[in-house]
């Protein structure tokens, strides 16, 4: 492809897509010009696919044809829109209407009264969207998306990404264009360095340092891989990119490939991300047929192709030396460091690795400039970063913001808050690797110095909210046990050492612990992260570490009190009837199963606690508030 006929291209398919990005008279005046009376964009995300969204595409399809309006009407099956927990999402443009949580037979409706005689459905629509007059307000100035500032994220929910044409409607490899034809890879790596643009997928290493070891290797073979692993519990950013932009993966890793002097790139997936892989694949199939991938892009002499490699959903393959092992077809293991991978990596070549998100940063800061991007941010944390936000918050989804934007905002504004009333008790951060955040630092800027600092880590960028229900030793079990499933067991220190942190944990929330376990617990944890090969031994105790910091009066009412606070160790708890509220209702004996619950019709009843297996239905379906866990 020539740079001539890229433009044509983008010149052609502009105004279709921008029309998703304006609402009122401009988008009315803009749809005129591609053909469409409105466009409809239904998100095709895991999140709103699980949710049925196919179902809904399918009876819109249907219901169109059905109204005699299917060529007035645009369908397009976009990536994730972010507002997952409203899913399925369909945004009917150029009003912008965001209608949420979508159904087949509201789309029947959608289709007659909106699509077909004009009039929006105002009671499907997202209520946040909606002005008291019944206008309709821009998605961007709601709580979840007017703090938001969407780079990586800039594409998805607003291109199908199956069509290469509306990558390239929105200055897709326009970056790659003047990369080949204007700049030398030195002046690449310059821009990629001055930016301040670090890994976004564990520990922050400043990407441009690491192209320009890459390049500084001498070699006649080097690779440019990417990390699209994503094996964190809670985290789905790179996954998102990939669904609803995957064609700025390539053209980034193919800037790489040039920078650092490297003619074949590796994506290392998990095939449990079938869409993911799906859409990459097209992606892949359409830049080589487009002259993007492949010999000789641009006609400037210069090659480069990728591949996709899948992974088995192992979480230590995420560490960027075991990443390259499962690459070569090796079973994946960390390798020792140094040597690093920018000087011996994959197939023992120099090797640079980084993440989705990170390469979806690359195309921008070269169209935009170093200055742009640096200005974003904190002084030591450049740019945005994409959370995966989950656990008990409204508005569970996924969000971009400055970095430096507090934790509150994220929680309470963007996040619209705990939900049902309780109170926000700590933010769990870097998935396994990481720790939680207490409430008491709820307004600390989120960056990666101020993470560590707290005893956390940004990671991939998993933010699991936790509410006063939570039990923090319970929380720092769960990501144990993770790490106990997923360790590779090469090095003692990691096979050993997690699951002797387990027991203790064990321990502690049978009602069994002691204090001198506490202090096992920190001995234990400094071994661990002084002695273990990788990342993921190293940093397994961070759970454990911070809550035992932040919350270690929950660890000793656990051993000294035999009791947990927030009733969910079973073995501590103990479910009783009040006998002045209890009115004999006998619903909490039918739904106890086992038979544990005696007592009359309209007389208080009694639980028998040999019975009881401390379920919680009883409590749960108590409509008096009758039954409390002590």
């Amino acid at each position: 492809m020539t740079y001539e006929q890229l433009c044509n291209i983008r010149e052609a398919k502009a105004e279709l897509v921008q029309v998703r990005k304006v609402i009122a008279e401009q988008g009315e005046i803009l749809a005129k010009k591609t053909g469409y009376r409105k466009q409809v964009l239904v998100c095709g995300g895991t999140g709103c696919t699980s949710s049925g969204s196919k179902k809904v595409i399918e009876a819109l399809k249907n219901s169109l044809k059905a109204n005699g309006i299917e060529d007035e009407i645009l369908v397009v099956r976009t990536g994730c829109f972010g507002l997952c927990a409203l899913g399925p999402i369909m945004i009917v443009y150029p009003e912008g209407a965001f209608y949420s949580q979508a159904t087949p037979e509201g789309v029947e409706r959608i289709v007659k009264e909106h699509l077909k005689e004009g009039n929006v459905v105002k009671e499907l629509l997202y209520k946040e969207t909606v002005h008291q007059d019944g206008s309709i307000i821009s998605l961007s100035e709601t709580n979840f998306y007017k703090k938001q500032m969407r780079i990586s994220l800039r594409n998805c929910g607003v291109i199908d990404p199956e069509q290469i044409e509306e990558y390239i409607a929105v200055d897709g490899y326009q970056a790659l264009h003047k990369v080949l034809t204007s700049m030398t890879p030195d002046e690449v790596i310059d821009e990629i360095t001055k930016s301040g643009l670090r890994g976004r997928g564990g520990g922050g290493f400043p990407t441009g340092r690491k192209w320009a070891f890459a390049k500084a290797s001498q070699n006649d073979v080097k690779y440019v891989c990417c990390n699209a692993d994503e094996g964190d519990p809670g985290a789905f950013m790179d996954r998102s990119i990939l669904e609803g932009d995957p064609h700025c993966l390539i053209e980034a890793m193919t800037i790489a490939g040039f920078a650092i002097g490297a003619h074949q790139g590796y994506v290392y997936i998990r095939a449990e991300y079938p869409i993911a892989v799906e859409r990459l694949s097209i992606a892949l199939e359409d830049a080589r047929q487009h002259g993007l991938l492949g010999k000789d892009i641009f006609g400037t002499g210069f090659d480069f192709d990728i591949e996709i490699r899948l992974g088995a959903g192992a979480f230590v393959c995420g560490e960027e030396t075991a990443l390259m092992t499962s690459i070569e077809g090796n079973r994946g293991e960390p390798r020792p460091r140094p040597p690093f991978p920018a000087v011996k990596g994959l197939f023992g070549k120099p090797t640079v690795l980084n993440n989705v998100e990170t390469y979806s940063n690359i195309a921008q800061i070269i169209l935009k400039g170093s200055d742009w991007y640096s200005s974003i941010g904190t002084e030591t944390s450049k740019g945005t970063k994409v959370f995966a936000l989950g656990g008990k918050i409204t508005n569970v989804g996924l969000v971009e913001v400055p970095m430096g934007t507090t934790l509150r905002e994220i929680v309470e504004e963007i996040g619209g808050g705990i939900p049902n009333g309780k109170k926000f008790k700590a933010a769990q951060t870097g998935g396994p690797s990481g720790g939680c955040i207490p409430a008491e630092h709820i307004d600390t800027p989120i960056d990666y110095d101020s993470l560590i600092a707290l005893g956390s880590m940004m990671g991939s960028g998993g933010l699991i909210v936790l509410d006063e229900d939570t039990c923090m030793v319970d929380i720092s079990k769960f990501y144990l046990e993770f790490t106990v499933d997923e360790s590779c067991g090469k090095c003692t220190p990691c096979r050993v050492g997690t699951k002797r942190l387990l027991q203790l944990l064990n321990k502690i929330t049978r009602g069994e612990g002691t204090m001198e376990d506490l202090t096992k617990i920190d001995e234990l944890a400094k071994h661990m992260k002084s002695s273990s090969l990788c990342a993921l031994g190293q940093s397994a105790p961070n759970p454990v570490l911070s809550t035992l910091n932040y919350f270690r009066d929950e660890y000793i009412a656990h051993i000294q009190d035999k009791t947990c606070p927030a009733g969910v160790c079973k073995a501590l708890t103990k479910y009783e009837i009040i006998a002045d509220k209890c009115k004999g209702c006998t619903l909490c004996a039918r739904k106890c199963p086992v038979s544990a619950i005696e007592g009359t019709v309209k007389n208080p009843h009694v639980i028998n606690q040999d019975k009881c297996i401390k379920c919680g239905l009883c409590a749960s379906n108590c409509k008096f508030g009758a039954i409390v866990n002590k």
